[in-house]
């Protein structure tokens, strides 16, 4: 075997040489051909060696595979540093519970035992991976309280907080394509890692050598394995219930879990809330790892195409609302009539608009019921939409949004500044949160709340889409959109890293028509101004720019941006892009009618120029990701 391995080595030096493999590469390769805490990888590497799969293997070792804003997350390939494999998904649970012990009593709230809670959606290897884990946590002295079956992000961070667990394990890639996997790592908060854990456990990761396991079964038949999908499900519709307020049910829903978890969870808690016309979408209702009948593929409730098929199906049934959720149910979207007219067009509507029409829904049942806390507050993302701010403060609440993309953040906030005021959170990519139950987006909880919301306004003879307008007549008009640009593998990440460089030092004067007066850089958290002024900028830090537009031939803030990042969970980088106009409904006219009619024209007009402006954006930023 040495001769052979030895061989290998000389031929992985041979491709690089040749350039058929980058240098990071070719080093991974080499430390898993000499190390042996890969040799149980070794025969499987050799064959792809021997038989010059050096594409594959450039894909599987360019790099080793990070912890982004969702843990660690990528395509499953058996063999690779790069891939999420046995040996990676067991690094990241042998480094956990390495970091832990290492923090002893520091890790342990007071009363509790080293514990872990793990669980696991409908995707390829997703159990092998969960008994994984479990396997790894139980030889190292943690106990595992297990979902035995598929069941939702949001479920796990509430299994954390219920059973007072040291940390959690969930097994998803969230809304990625059906070739990758993943898993997110919980603290006993019931959140996602935060600084500093996370970087402290990314580098015992990076340490395992050897990785302790023992076997699932033997775990189970010693006690150290507690099922507890029964008790989860039970106490976390208990908790939810708690956000089904008085009100109309009588709406038509079609509920479609797209192939993930949440056909376990969303049409219990919609006939445990009072909705007795609730549909399963048949196509989209069995649980498949392969998301075979949406779309590309791609389980993702972002994408207006994975409603078009359960649309349909709404209209022959005379339908109110289409709901949908990702894979591991903790993002929600929605489609919905233009109107409550018969045969009215349907339309989505994107993660930004729904964020601020729950923030509105939610803090005005709390209002009604006379219990808005004095210091309450709302929290958002930095690219999440302003106008979430503009409605907490129309409601005498303050918006907490200084934070980066990722739900881990908020629920850090929700601690900080003290759960018992928190009312509702919100990001632009479909996630929500009401409540101190969770510490996690939770779709399941956005379904109730959104179907709640529809059967009022249908009482009230309006739809979602016309809340939404009266909501833009009351603080501006604010539309956003969003580019993504994939750019996979090594040279991928070398564009990306080029553009963003780009951007930073020698961005546009002006972006559709509107001049760039400032540019917010997070990774060097300094805030430049169009004369080349810097100055100290008070946020996170974070690989992320926002330009700042003003209005046109001035210096004058117009609320337009655009913000461009990296995605911290897949191979692409973002623009965003927010358009904002205040509204001018200036009418003479006494008659009631014609003064309607004026306003519509005036918000109709609006929303065209916001729109148009940011097709412009698109065009002209597109050329800067060629």
């Amino acid at each position: 075997m040495e001769s052979t391995t030895q061989a290998a080595l000389e031929a992985v030096q041979l491709a690089l040489e040749k350039k058929n493999i980058t240098p990071a590469a070719a080093k991974n390769i080499s430390d898993w051909l000499s190390q042996p805490r890969y040799a149980e990888y070794l025969p499987e590497l050799l064959e792809h060696i021997q038989t010059g799969q050096w594409k594959k293997l450039d894909d599987a070792f360019w790099t080793i595979i990070p912890f982004g804003t969702g843990g660690r997350r990528g395509r499953m390939y058996p063999i690779g540093s790069n891939a999420i494999n046995d040996r990676t998904i067991g690094e990241s649970a042998q480094g956990l519970a390495d970091y832990i012990l290492e923090q002893g009593a520091a890790a342990l709230p007071a009363g509790t035992k080293l514990s872990c809670a793990i669980a696991y959606d409908t995707r390829h290897r997703s159990r092998h991976f969960a008994e994984l884990c479990a396997s790894i946590m139980v030889a190292n002295g943690f106990h595992v309280y297990f979902l035995d079956d598929y069941r939702a992000t949001p479920q796990l961070s509430f299994a954390v907080r219920r059973f007072q667990a040291t940390c959690g394990i969930m097994v998803t890639a969230s809304h990625n394509p059906p070739s990758d996997n993943a898993v997110k790592v919980y603290w006993s908060t019931g959140g996602q890692v935060l600084p500093p854990h996370d970087e402290k456990i990314i580098d015992r990761v990076m340490q395992t050598q050897k990785i302790q396991k023992t076997p699932f079964a033997q775990a189970v038949a010693e006690g150290k394995v507690t099922f507890v999908t029964d008790t989860i499900d039970s106490e976390f519709q208990k908790a939810a219930l708690q956000y089904a307020w008085a009100g109309s049910r009588a709406a038509t829903i079609v509920y479609s879990p797209l192939h993930g978890v949440g056909g376990f969870v969303v049409p219990a808690l919609l006939k445990a809330a009072g909705f007795e016309n609730v549909h399963s979408y048949a196509p989209h209702a069995t649980p498949d790892g392969d998301f075979p009948n949406v779309p590309g593929h791609v389980s993702n409730p972002e994408n207006p195409a994975v409603f078009d098929a359960a649309v349909d199906y709404a209209k022959s049934i005379s339908g109110d609302l289409v709901l949908a959720t990702d894979p591991d149910c903790d993002r929600m979207g929605c489609s919905c009539p233009l109107t409550l007219e018969p045969n009215s067009p349907w339309a989505t509507i994107n993660g930004n608009q729904l964020g601020v029409l729950l923030t509105d829904y939610v803090l005005a049942k709390r209002q009604a019921a006379g219990d808005l806390p004095k210091n309450g507050y709302v929290i958002k993302t930095l690219v999440t939409t302003d106008m979430t701010r503009k409605v907490a403060e129309s409601y005498g609440m303050r918006c907490e949004g200084n934070i980066h993309v990722g739900f881990k953040w908020i629920a850090g906030l929700i601690d900080a500044c003290g759960p018992n005021d928190f009312l509702f959170g919100t990001e632009e990519s479909h996630g929500y949160l009401i409540g101190s139950y969770a510490r996690d987006k939770d779709g399941a909880v956005a379904c109730l709340l959104m179907a709640q919301l529809v059967a009022d306004l249908k009482a009230s003879g309006k739809t979602l889409h016309q809340r939404l307008d009266e909501l833009m007549l009351l603080h501006g008009v604010y539309i956003e959109d969003l580019i993504n640009v994939q750019m996979e593998g090594s040279e991928g990440m070398a564009n990306m890293q080029r553009l963003m460089e780009s951007l930073r030092n020698s961005p546009p004067a002006s972006i559709a028509g509107l001049p760039v007066i400032a540019v917010r850089d997070y990774g060097r958290l300094v805030t430049t101004n169009s004369d080349g002024q810097s100055t100290p900028l008070n946020a996170p830090k974070g690989n992320m720019l926002i330009m700042d537009l003003g209005l046109p031939g001035s210096k004058l803030p117009s609320g337009n941006a655009i913000a461009v990042r990296p995605s911290g969970t897949e191979p692409k980088i973002k623009f965003y892009l927010f358009g904002h106009e205040p509204l001018t409904t200036s009418s003479t006219t006494s008659n009631p009618l014609e003064k309607d009619s004026a306003i519509a024209t005036a918000l109709q007009a609006t929303q065209k120029l916001v729109r148009d402006r940011l097709q412009v954006m698109k065009k002209e930023l597109a050329s800067f990701a060629k």
